[in-house]
């Protein structure tokens, strides 16, 4: 294991990312069954086979490191290396057969994500980074947008609900009003599309650390910056938003955040 190169791990989580892939694939507009998990969220066969398939897959190879995933929680805590997984990130998608449902995996090195795959299955895309060795977009390399002017842009959010907070509420409408464009191209494939150079802003009101742990390095890695709602650089805030370079200190100005980790 000390013999992996980031690069090396990188290769192995794409690569489990697509087998798994596979397998949601299966279920995707089959009518595949729903159930709904104690937090109100659906979750299905296809979530379930596809966490185990990854996880099988990082225990034979790497059998020291953590895992934290969304469908079977936590083995190893306190591991230094902690592999991250969200087996299907956008189910609501997934059930309606919605191509933009994403697999997400990311590595951890001592609490600090280092590399990151999100891959969609249904649309053949797969974005990846990891710490020093760029963004790739489908084998090809993928940078941000230099869109500079927010009423130029393409803001998105996974849900075009009201926060429950009334703050947040009232900084998401200033935002949505100086955008050009908004769209709710949600979910993981928001955050590709913001690193592939598709669109300027995505923000969610609500991240558990297997839905934001990949997005750091691929964000980053392609020229942006993500962070949370008050502009702390972290995976872990419970809320996050991305952006590219010349949007960041603008767009974190309207939500209120102190982006001042990010200057």
């Amino acid at each position: 294991m000390a013999s992996e190169t980031l690069r090396d791990l990188l290769e192995f989580a794409v690569d489990i990312a697509w087998r798994a892939g596979r397998l949601t694939l299966a279920h995707f507009q089959t009518g595949v069954a729903v159930e709904t998990k104690s937090d109100a969220s659906p979750v299905t066969l296809a979530d379930r086979e596809a966490e185990r398939a990854l996880r099988s897959a990082i225990e034979a190879r790497f059998p020291e490191d953590g895992i934290l995933g969304e469908e079977f929680g936590e083995l190893r805590a306190g591991a230094r290396r902690r592999w991250i997984l969200d087996p299907i990130d956008g189910t609501r998608s997934f059930v309606y057969g919605v191509p933009l449902y994403g697999m997400l995996v990311a590595l951890e090195d001592a609490g600090e994500p280092v590399l990151g795959v999100a891959h969609f299955p249904a649309l053949g895309e797969t974005v990846f980074a990891a710490r020093g060795e760029g963004c790739w977009w489908n084998g090809r390399r993928a940078a941000v947008s230099s869109t500079a002017r927010l009423e130029d842009g393409l803001v998105m959010t996974s849900d075009g609900k009201p926060f429950a907070d009334p703050a947040r509420n009232a900084a998401w409408d200033r935002l949505r009003a100086a955008a050009g464009v908004v769209r709710t191209w949600g979910d993981a494939y928001g955050y590709a599309l913001v690193a592939t150079g598709r669109a300027d802003v995505m923000l969610d009101p609500v991240l558990s650390p297997w839905d934001a742990a990949a997005l750091v390095p691929i964000i980053e890695e392609a020229g942006g910056v993500f962070t949370d709602l008050d502009g702390r650089r972290t995976h872990l805030g419970g809320h996050g938003v991305a952006t590219n370079a010349a949007l960041a200190r603008a767009v974190r100005d309207v939500l209120g955040a102190d982006a001042q980790e990010h200057a």
